[in-house]
């Protein structure tokens, strides 16, 4: 049974820094394309960033491109989100995903409906 435990939320200031790591287990890890989203309060689940099993292929979603990196650590069986110059409107919960298919490579790494497990997510509040 593959699992997902995300950690590294928090509550910090407008302008700060967190860093997420997502822990994988019960899996073959670096097969896995991997993603991180989002949901806020009374919002759609929101791409954040993803990444292939080689870390070749990086992606990020608009609202937060330029501000964070998306990385993975296939010894460690991890990926972490670095986030930067946060801003209150990237309050929300997040998400690590993992697509154990070729749904990520076909181009729709963008849709959580690509992704087949999923963690319990860690909450990010950003204030002002």
């Amino acid at each position: 049974q593959v699992q997902l435990v995300e950690s590294g939320g928090g509550l910090v200031q407008a302008g700060g820094s967190l860093r997420l790591s997502c822990a994988v287990s019960g899996g073959t890890f670096s097969n896995y394309a991997m993603g991180w989203f989002r949901r806020a309060p009374g919002k759609e689940r929101e791409f954040v960033a993803a990444i292939s099993y080689s870390s070749r292929a990086v992606y990020y979603g608009t609202s937060v491109k330029g501000r964070v990196t998306i990385s993975r650590d296939n010894t460690k069986n991890t990926v972490d989100l670095q986030m930067n110059s946060l801003k209150p409107e990237d309050t929300a919960v997040y998400y690590c995903a993992a697509d154990a298919g070729p749904t990520f490579y076909s181009g729709d790494y963008y849709l959580s409906e690509s992704y087949d497990y999923w963690g319990q997510g860690t909450q990010v509040t950003v204030s002002s």
